[in-house]
């Protein structure tokens, strides 16, 4: 087999973590796979993964291999464009993971004109707020929301997203409108478990320049974006949430925008990908495209909340 092509499947094993996975994405018989390894293994002479039953992890040597690998199947790929007439046009399947109400309320929609402006490019959109692992999903880029934790991954800074507190008309009819944080302990709110950690996050103000908190109380505890805004909707408490996901309720009345002077610091917003150097052109692309679609989605909700 071509060395490149052994190259290009011992990323995909790294990348997703199985060999049966690699040779799905690869359109390539699982024997084939791991007879690739094999064959790769013995030419260089070292063992370059970890197989369980479970999982397959790369070994010291393969991590270091991994790395050169990228590097070079990347410089392949261009040189095989570098004649073409449209060699600057990116072309391939993306793949793309967005929290939930982010994907479907502002990325849904305007995906057409990006296909429409790139038609070499093909997408698969995850759409969940559960956090993703690039490397085992063979995602290529993931957009996160809030504070990031340690990690290889390259951060790309994207703005920030601006919060709100609301409550529908039905509950402030019946428990009053909290005007101040003082006000709080007497209502209650749609309490929000983080997917990923289980914990319930509390409720934030800024004050005197500082980020204030305060668990609230709650019957209803929810793990999802959409979740938060269906309990808002039926009069179950007090939400915090994106400008942009409850835009259209407060415009129509069904949710009213409470406390404005003592709102939660805006959430940092960042997009997630592998490698800085041997960015692809698609992903460099959609990371540019993605950047200017949210900051005009984030500079209209931040106006309007603000007016």
């Amino acid at each position: 087999m071509d060395r490149i092509d052994l190259f290009r499947i011992f990323t995909r094993v790294v990348e997703t973590a199985s060999f049966t996975r690699a040779a799905d994405t690869l359109s390539m018989p699982r024997s084939s796979v791991s007879a690739a390894i094999q064959e790769l293994e013995n030419r260089l002479g070292t063992r370059l993964l970890a197989r369980t039953t479970r999982s397959v992890t790369p070994t010291p040597d393969g991590t270091a291999f991994y790395e050169h690998c990228v590097r070079l199947v990347t410089d392949v790929e261009e040189a095989e464009t570098l004649f073409r007439k449209d060699r600057t046009a990116p072309r391939g399947l993306l793949r793309v993971n967005l929290p939930g109400r982010i994907g479907r309320l502002i990325v849904a929609p305007a995906l057409p004109a990006f296909l429409r402006d790139y038609p070499d490019i093909d997408i698969e959109l995850g759409v969940s707020d559960r956090t993703v692992n690039l490397i085992e999903d063979g995602i290529d880029c993931v957009l996160r929301v809030g504070p990031l934790a340690d990690s290889a991954l390259i951060a790309r800074q994207l703005g920030e997203l601006p919060l709100v507190n609301v409550a529908s008309p039905a509950y402030l009819a019946r428990k009053g409108t909290p005007r101040t944080p003082a006000d709080l302990p007497l209502h209650e709110a749609v309490r929000y478990a983080s997917p990923a950690t289980g914990r319930v996050e509390a409720w934030e103000w800024m004050a005197g320049g500082t980020v204030q908190s305060l668990q609230m109380p709650g019957r209803v505890t929810v793990n999802s974006a959409e979740a938060l805004v269906a309990c808002a909707l039926a009069g179950l408490g007090l939400i915090q949430v994106p400008a942009y996901d409850v835009r259209h309720h407060v415009a129509a009345g069904e949710l009213i925008d409470v406390m404005p002077d003592w709102r939660p610091e805006p959430m940092p917003m960042a997009l997630l990908y592998p490698h800085r150097r041997h960015l692809s052109r698609r992903v460099q692309v959609f990371a540019d495209w993605l950047a200017t679609l949210l900051a005009a989605a984030m500079q209209g909700h931040a106006s309007e909340a603000n007016g």
